[in-house]
């Protein structure tokens, strides 16, 4: 099996009697307060999903991910995993004390915090490296510039999961536990399929064509944070749940949650999304058009030009797919290289179409959504609307 980024799955969770000593420690710390976006990251700190990370960055690891798309020590890694800290408790901590990390939404504490840096940033120059803009339109851009510009770096305790609402906890699997169920069903060649969206047909297409030279496909849905008008994550997971009952070999594909906030960062997290299903056990990924994109920050094909650059040494492959499409003289899904007709006769398929028809009450038609699919999509978008 493939090994984790960095050599080893990091694990930074404590139990039993451990954990209730820390937890009584905490009581007399300074508390910071994370939203959920910090609290997802916790949890995949915590559970070797971003292995090799220990913690939050330090400025000096900030700084050499920003320029080089590396740790300090040569490794390869995308995304600043960083703690921001709001109101006073910045003027109360200093390096070498401890905090208590605690969940705003749930009022309880997730994390033990060594404290081994206290820094600021360029807010500006952060957001041009990592998400190529700083344009406060692009989602990422706009919570970056929101925050205090003060962060907080260490290695991090965790001592609570956030709650799991809506989406039933089996589907949480940790790194380890994915990995035990690859290799119970004997897979050698593990596709990661990454989206935030409903899954629709040209999503089908590619797990399919993937499925045709790999063992099988972990669909690896995000939930955690994602722009408010996407489609909440327990309503995607029904769409994933009747489209493999329905149209899937069940012995080659697996379904589990991935707890991790969207960036909308493009190429950076296409390759962060990578390193992450790495760990997770995976040795490919499905990298459509515009992968981790917003908007036209990004061009069409930059993340899978960019992830190229480094799957080698990642260990990970992408498997690159043209923009596919339902083309209506073929009658089935097709992308560039396997049709020969002209655009007239080709539907293109996005989340966003998607969302645009349901809001307008319209039923998306069976070119782009099984209407196993559609049905939960309506019933959703109907429930909400009345």
């Amino acid at each position: 099996m493939i090994e984790p980024h960095g050599g080893k799955l990091v694990n930074r969770e404590v139990y039993g009697e451990a954990r209730e000593n820390i937890l009584r420690e905490m009581e007399s710390l300074p508390r910071v307060e994370i939203e959920e976006r910090f609290v997802s990251d916790c949890e995949l700190i915590g559970n070797g999903a971003y292995s090799p990370l220990e913690g939050f960055l330090s400025k000096d690891e900030v700084m050499s991910v920003l320029d080089n798309l590396r740790l300090p020590d040569g490794t390869v890694w995308s995304i600043p995993i960083v703690l921001p800290v709001e109101g006073d408790v910045w003027n109360k901590v200093e390096v070498g004390d401890k905090v208590a990390l605690w969940s705003v939404r749930e009022n309880k504490p997730i994390a033990l915090l060594q404290v081994e840096d206290k820094y600021t940033l360029n807010i500006d120059y952060f957001t041009e490296k990592v998400f190529k803009t700083s344009d406060v339109a692009h989602p990422g851009v706009k919570w970056f510039k929101n925050s205090s510009g003060r962060f907080l770096g260490g290695k991090i305790t965790l001592v609570n999961r956030p709650a799991r609402e809506k989406i039933d906890s089996s589907y949480y699997l940790d790194p380890a536990d994915t990995r035990k169920v690859f290799e119970e069903k004997g897979w050698k060649t593990i596709v990661a399929f990454q989206t935030r969206n409903p899954i629709h047909r040209a999503h089908e297409y590619l797990i399919k064509t993937a499925l045709e030279s790999h063992d099988g496909v972990l669909i690896h849905p995000i939930a955690g944070e994602t722009k408010p008008d996407d489609v909440p994550a327990d309503v995607r997971m029904k769409c994933y749940e009747v489209l493999i009952d329905n149209y899937f070999n069940k012995d080659h594909v697996f379904l589990s949650v991935l707890p991790m906030a969207m960036r909308y960062a493009g190429p950076r997290e296409a390759l962060h999304h990578m390193i992450v299903r790495k760990n997770y056990g995976c040795t490919h990924m499905i990298m459509g058009r515009d992968h981790a994109g917003v908007g036209n920050y990004y061009g069409t094909y930059e993340a899978q030009e960019f992830v190229s650059k480094f799957e080698d040494e990642i260990g990970i492959k992408a498997i690159k797919f043209e923009h596919a499409f339902y083309c209506t003289k073929c009658g089935n899904m097709a992308t560039k290289k396997t049709c020969p007709h002209p655009s007239e006769f080709h539907i293109f398929l996005s989340g966003t179409k998607v969302r645009a028809m349901l809001r307008e009450g319209k039923r998306p038609p069976v070119e782009f959504s099984r209407p196993e699919v559609a049905d939960v999509l309506v019933g959703f978008y109907h429930k909400n609307n009345d």
